[in-house]
């Protein structure tokens, strides 16, 4: 795959992600942890038919084997796909895609805790700013039944700070890590503790159909499609490019599902898209300019 082609495709899956939010506006029945346990079912035979014809049967016996760090990822994008659809159905979308975006700069953070990763001053300042645009959004909501929603949306970018993190420790040590198995380890996961919670279903055939076109087009296909584009893209890119879900997944919602997002959210979106944008391009520069050099996280 050229890069200009990676380039294209990262758009084409930010777009797929970007569904969930004017999708699950559509639903007539399902609600709250059901949501989660249809989505994540459909993803779990989405994966498993597109893995077993993509690499054969030998990725199943690499879960077998894949050791700790593994099934640990499993359990963190596990943690990802429920919270992220809990609190879909809690607020607004634009609530949840901007807490999200700060995943980039937890993982700088928990990475600088935990595994001692050495943090450019560009990062520190990103984080600050950040920080200031949730702490406007949380503050403007105080009180009020979106804020739930919020916290547990920040459920997904903690979710994906300590992913990473164990996902680059068990690298150091020689172990690498296969991140397409850890996707599907998660959805079986999520499915499962969810089922309990989701009991008794009432969610219609209209519901279940787009249910499965989320397991299977918001989330399972596009992120096979994401690891394949991270091969060829540098991470800086990669990033900058996932911020487009933000921006497309709030444009949808607004579009077609008229859902407004609250003048806080924008105000503290902006500040945080405006973060992570002027971070990851200064890094970019700092690497072009000294091409050898081994950079930092974030």
């Amino acid at each position: 795959m050229t890069h200009g082609r990676a380039v294209a495709l990262m758009v084409v899956v930010t777009l797929m992600w970007s569904t969930a939010g004017v999708v699950t506006r559509q639903l007539e029945q399902a609600r709250s942890f059901e949501v989660t346990f249809w989505r994540s079912l459909f993803t779990v035979l989405a994966l498993v038919v597109i893995l077993a014809a993509w690499q054969g049967r030998a990725v199943f016996g690499r879960m077998r084997h894949g050791g700790p760090a593994l099934w640990i990822s499993g359990l963190c994008w596990s943690v990802m796909f429920t919270a992220f659809m809990v609190a879909l159905t809690m607020t607004s979308t634009a609530n949840v895609l901007v807490t999200m975006a700060v995943g980039p700069l937890f993982t700088a953070l928990v990475a600088r805790i935990v595994i001692r990763h050495r943090l450019p001053v560009r990062t520190w300042g990103a984080i600050a700013v950040a920080g200031a645009g949730i702490a406007w959004m949380y503050g403007r909501q105080f009180g009020q039944g979106s804020m739930t929603g919020t916290l547990v949306a920040l459920c997904v970018p903690v979710a994906v700070a300590f992913n990473w993190t164990v996902t680059q420790q068990a690298q150091a040590r020689g172990k690498d890590v296969d991140l397409i198995p850890a996707v599907l380890v998660g959805a079986v996961l999520s499915t499962l503790y969810t089922f309990p919670l989701a009991w008794p279903f009432q969610a219609n055939s209209h519901d279940l159909s787009l249910l499965a076109g989320l397991g299977v087009f918001q989330l399972a296909i596009p992120c096979i499609l994401a690891m394949m584009c991270a091969r060829v893209l540098k991470a800086p890119e990669v990033a900058l490019l996932a911020l487009l879900e933000v921006i497309f997944g709030i444009a949808l919602a607004w579009l077609g599902a008229n859902e407004v997002p609250a003048p806080s959210v924008l105000a503290g979106g902006a500040l945080v898209i405006g973060a992570l944008l002027v971070n990851e391009w200064l890094g970019l520069r700092a690497r072009r300019r000294q091409p050898g050099l081994v950079p930092p996280i974030a």
